[in-house]
């Protein structure tokens, strides 16, 4: 199903696209040892390709960047996330991570994980293959984190960090935040900061999948507002940190409207393409809407030829709600993730915004 589509036939007559770098973020397997309460998924069990389709996969990623840079005459710089699921669910994940190293002067990677399987024989073997970073999840107090993602799982998951920041990769921390818990982001950035990872970062809970009860815990504008205020606050704290290394990241959606800077916008089908365990693709595992298989056809062609895609690279759509707002062209609607889970379409203002017309 492709939402909105009325916005869709002005995309189409646009010349072709080819931005200055691309993000895979791979989802290889939908198993996982836990069963987190806002959780994406739906299903734990599904079908996924074998080892050799996934070389497959980024042979085709490898040869995208390749044309883009032949026909631009300037690199195009590739990067990809692994995860899951849990990607070490896999038994034949360090033999990606093995071929994903060995390329890396190509594309960069890196990996999101819940910490669970991280011990230091594995930081240690990971610091060989120089990942760009290794991502975790903290959602707040000892409490609440376990309440959301099962008993015992905060503490697995700070000995995790504890391996890979001793053994030198960088680290980050993911923040989710909901009504339950967005006040506690500071106590985040403090462990976070007290751990050494390299950064602290947050974005708003996407009611969708498992977590699509919790819909009503989705953070109202006034909520939204209160917590970016939040993270600004401990970002500024950090920063006047002069022996600190840990950055307090301000790069979502409507978080520059605190914390200045460039106005980050939805990069979904621009430069952010997800490819999931089955070889389906989507412009972004939080907006699940397929757009092809990769087994049926290309990444090249599904990036150039998909009209939801392109809708969604379309810098002349306004989203519904934004009309006037001196923003409009730099912050284009916001989440769309989240526009996406509460309305079905993505092309509506972000439900967070305080300065949109809900």
């Amino acid at each position: 199903m492709i939402p909105s589509g009325k916005r869709i036939g002005h995309a189409c007559r646009r010349k072709e696209h080819v931005p200055r770098g691309l993000l895979l973020q791979w989802h290889i397997t939908e198993r996982c040892n836990l069963r987190c309460a806002h959780c994406y998924q739906d299903s734990y069990a599904g079908s996924e390709l074998g080892f050799r389709d996934l070389l497959g996969i980024l042979d085709q990623f490898a040869d995208l960047l390749n044309r883009w840079q032949d026909e631009t005459s300037r690199p195009v710089r590739g990067h990809i996330t692994v995860t899951g699921g849990e990607p070490f669910t896999r038994e034949d994940f360090p033999d990606l991570l093995e071929v994903l190293a060995a390329h890396r002067t190509r594309f960069s990677f890196a990996i999101l994980t819940n910490g669970h399987s991280v011990d230091d024989s594995v930081a240690r073997h990971l610091k060989g293959l120089a990942p760009a970073f290794v991502q975790v999840s903290i959602e707040g107090s000892q409490e609440s984190h376990d309440k959301i993602r099962g008993a015992g799982s905060f503490a697995r998951t700070i000995r995790a960090i504890g391996h890979l920041v001793r053994r030198h990769i960088r680290t980050f921390i993911s923040f989710t935040a909901h009504r339950g818990n967005f006040r506690e982001f500071a106590e985040v950035a403090r462990l976070g900061r007290h751990l050494r990872v390299a950064r602290v970062w947050a974005d708003r809970l996407i009611p969708m999948g498992s977590g699509s009860s919790l819909r009503e815990q989705s953070l109202t504008p006034e909520e939204t507002l209160e917590f970016l205020q939040i993270v600004h606050k401990a970002r500024n704290d950090s920063s006047r940190r002069w022996f600190g290394r840990t950055e307090i990241a301000m790069h979502r959606a409507l978080q520059f409207l605190l914390a200045g800077g460039t106005p980050y916008h939805c990069t979904a089908g621009d430069t952010l393409i997800t490819v999931m365990p089955n070889g389906d693709v989507y412009p972004c595992r939080r907006m699940p809407v397929r757009v092809g298989n990769l087994g049926e056809i290309s990444l090249e062609e599904l990036y150039r030829k998909s009209e939801f895609l392109r809708a969604l690279r379309d810098r002349s759509t306004c989203s519904e709600g934004c009309e006037g707002c001196s923003y409009v062209g730099l912050c284009r609607g916001g989440l769309r993730c989240l526009s996406y889970a509460m309305s079905n379409d993505p092309f509506k203002s972000d439900p967070g915004c305080w300065l949109a017309g809900h």
